[in-house]
């Protein structure tokens, strides 16, 4: 089994920034794909960036440019640097694995952007 923990997530005004951070822990032996999906209220859970185990970096069209996803695979930490913020980027953030084959998730952390 896999665990992930989540933290950064809170409040920010408009333009700013949050860095949000995913360990995950168990018995670990190479973690998959690492990355980020997000779920605003009454809306699905959406792709926000996703990176290999060789660094090969996705995101969707609307962070790209303002966000940045890194993975550390000695630590088995994934992190989302978030700048630019906009109103429409609230919303509660997952993290997710692919572990053989078996995609886990964290338990989200909200993040609000307001004036």
């Amino acid at each position: 089994q896999v665990q992930l923990v989540e933290s950064g997530g809170g409040l920010v005004q408009p333009g700013g920034s949050l860095r949000l951070s995913c360990a995950a822990s168990g018995n670990i032996f190479s973690i998959e794909d690492m990355g980020w999906y997000r779920q605003a209220p009454g809306k699905q859970r959406d792709l926000v960036a996703q990176i290999t185990t060789g660094g090969r970096t996705n995101y969707a069209d609307s962070v790209k440019g303002r966000f940045t996803i890194s993975r550390d695979n000695a630590k088995n930490t994934v992190d989302l640097r978030m700048n630019s913020l906009k109103l429409a980027d609230t919303a509660v953030y997952f993290c997710y694995v692919k572990y053989l084959g078996v995609t886990y998730w964290g338990q989200g952390t909200q993040v609000a952007v307001s004036s």
